[in-house]
């Protein structure tokens, strides 16, 4: 019996994860990789990806306005569909989500769609199964997750970053607390597409915790 059943068992399905599993196991790691959530992780599932495509839709109010500037007759006044947006870029999610996949299957890396967790030197749980997997190494990629620690008065009222991209209709009003990049990007883009938004940042920033 071997002694280890994979080379290489990392966690989390990121950005990060996903790279390590196909770069170890392009070069022959008996490679296992676990996500609880979707395949993609942060960056492509609730980060980067679709806020950059929420940026892009916010800037065509801008673009409109000045297009008559520049000799343009756009006649009625353009008017935006929040859900039409919303839906594009959950789709466009998905295809990536796909493609990351694709990936860990063209290098024939094992995954395991399910919470893992460490129980010892070498050992790991998946708790879904209770499958016990052996490993020579076991990395950690389970990137960040928003912290509502301390507790915000009101904050059991309110939503994150992680959810804003699945509004079942975008807001009259929105408040954002937080002063820093996320908390930024979010309140000018929703204020380009026509919320208005107020915001507040408290005097010290709490980091996400790990997941």
């Amino acid at each position: 019996m071997a002694e280890f059943d994979v080379d290489l068992f990392v966690i989390g399905a990121g950005s990060g994860g996903t790279r390590a599993a196909r770069i170890a196991a392009g070069h022959g790691a008996r490679v296992m990789i676990a996500e609880e959530d979707r395949i993609g992780g942060t960056c492509v599932i609730r980060g980067c990806v679709p806020k950059k495509l929420f940026v892009y839709a916010s800037r065509f109010a801008e673009d409109f306005e000045d297009a008559a500037g520049f000799g343009w007759t756009l006649g009625a006044k353009p008017s935006f569909d929040w859900p039409t947006l919303r839906d594009a870029v959950a789709n466009e999610v998905t295809r990536l989500s796909g493609l990351y996949r694709k990936g860990l299957e063209g290098v024939k890396a094992q995954i395991r769609e399910e919470r893992a967790v460490v129980e010892g030197p070498h050992e790991v749980r998946l708790q879904k199964s209770g499958h016990l997997v052996r490993a020579r190494h076991i990395l950690f990629a389970t990137g960040g997750w928003p912290s509502f620690d301390p507790p915000i008065p009101g904050g059991d009222l309110a939503i994150s970053s992680n959810e804003i991209f699945h509004l079942p209709a975008l807001p009259k009003r929105m408040l954002v607390v937080g002063g820093g990049y996320i908390a930024l990007e979010f309140a000018s883009l929703f204020a380009r597409l026509g919320v208005a938004v107020d915001g507040a940042a408290p005097r010290r920033q709490h980091p996400a915790r790990l997941r």
